[in-house]
């Protein structure tokens, strides 16, 4: 059985270089990023990758059907036992499918959704700091932190309702975040 973590964090929170550096770190994890996924497929230049662009441009969300079977094909091709899936779910939507999902598979078992937690103006500064691309100027990025805020509450709610989870800092040092996430995942 296939154990799944997911990470949540507002959009320059620190959650994809923590987890990349996580599945280098330990042999039997993969680690997948949704915006990675999604980027990888808008270089493509194909019809999907630019529907995905017309959505990523602008920080919305990229449509339900094209995420479903993007994160359901990463874990299904994962090569290892242990999977984290980062920037994922989204939206309320995101969260139910994925659990519909997970309910009719007897092979996957979400063990934990990790928040990494940093204040708006650390994730302002980090993300206008690293400034990879267009979607990543102010007005763009105060969309994504609504789009992240908004469902927030209601995503927290539901994991931990069912005791799946876990806040951690993301304030700290790249090295300090992934410890504390590395033994927390490892401890599961």
């Amino acid at each position: 059985m296939k154990k799944l973590f997911l990470i949540i964090g507002a959009p320059g929170s620190g959650k994809t270089t923590d987890a990349e550096q996580i599945a280098q770190n330990e042999e039997n994890i993969t680690h997948y990023s949704t915006g990675d996924m999604f980027r990888e497929q808008i270089a493509t230049n194909s019809q999907l990758g630019k529907i995905i662009d017309s959505y990523v441009k602008k920080g919305n969300l990229v449509p339900i059907e094209i995420v479903i079977k993007t994160i359901t094909t990463a874990i299904d091709k994962a090569p290892t036992d242990m999977v984290i899936i980062d920037g994922y779910p989204r939206s309320v939507e995101q969260m139910t499918k994925l659990d519909e999902y997970l309910q009719s598979q007897s092979s996957v078992k979400l063990q934990a959704v990790v928040e990494v937690v940093v204040s708006e103006e650390t994730a302002c500064d980090r993300v206008l700091g690293r400034a990879r691309g267009e979607d990543d100027s102010v007005e763009v990025f105060n969309n994504r932190m609504k789009v992240y805020t908004d469902p927030l509450g209601d995503i927290q709610k539901f994991y931990d309702e069912k005791n799946l989870l876990k806040k951690i800092s993301g304030e700290g040092s790249i090295a300090e975040v992934v410890q504390e996430m590395t033994k927390f995942i490892k401890g599961v």
